[in-house]
């Protein structure tokens, strides 16, 4: 079994996961830590008392915040929407000749954006989108007719979250090159959109914890309270 690296032993200092300290404390420790030769993404986990596979007790939304992070888009539409779309900046753009392109494996887009009409096309390739968690939903905004707003938004950094199989919410919330205050307030964005989407049949201990990570140091627990 591999020893623990020296690099990693000695971010992990001062760091116990078991305990939770205040956002800006945790802000601290994780930025101090962040000593890549690349600016590092800041990924926030949340573990919830929620069973996915209950219909009822499905988690899911977006949040607009600036992450850093480039979105590639791709968008299902034709003619003036189509148009649309690519004048917004979407990287993707097409109907049949995209469905073909995702039945053949050719997924260069991390999210995917279509107009109502183009749903029969999209919902043939759900055994291909839908693991990946790329399928349009309308409750998020990437069913629209507005197509130009719903890629701007992506473009500018809108973030979607759900609650996978064990309960887990995960996604970036910034660089840790970011001033601690806009690392902060995109995490409580974050963790706030997550509470505001409780599902109305729990009713105790929705959230169980909240933990912080860097893409290569250590986690470090989050007070919830401190993310109000």
């Amino acid at each position: 079994m591999p020893t623990t690296s020296k690099r990693m032993t000695k971010v992990r200092e001062g760091i116990n996961t078991k305990v939770a300290v205040p956002l800006d404390d945790a802000v601290k420790l994780l930025k101090e830590r962040a000593v890549a030769k690349f600016d590092e993404t800041v990924e926030l986990a949340m573990n919830l008392n929620v069973d996915p596979r209950k219909s009822d007790q499905v988690v899911r939304g977006v949040i607009d915040i600036f992450t850093g992070q480039t979105t590639r888009v791709a968008v299902f539409a034709q003619a003036e929407k189509a148009a649309e779309a690519k004048k917004a900046g979407a990287d993707v753009v097409g109907a049949e000749d995209l469905a073909e392109q995702i039945q053949a494996g050719n997924i260069e887009f991390d999210l995917l954006i279509a107009t109502p009409d183009q749903m029969v096309t999209v919902g043939k390739l759900g055994k291909i989108l839908g693991p990946r968690g790329l399928m349009p939903n309308p409750k998020l905004g990437t069913v629209t007719m507005d197509v130009a707003a719903a890629v701007k938004a992506a473009k500018a950094g809108q973030v979607q979250f759900k609650a996978e199989k064990a309960g887990i919410v995960q996604g970036r919330v910034g660089k840790a090159s970011f001033d601690p205050a806009q690392l902060t307030a995109n995490i409580k964005s974050f963790v706030q959109a997550v509470v505001r989407a409780k599902p109305a049949t729990v009713k105790a201990n929705y959230v169980k914890s909240v933990y912080l990570s860097c893409s290569q140091g250590p986690s470090v627990r989050v007070d919830l309270a401190s993310c109000s």
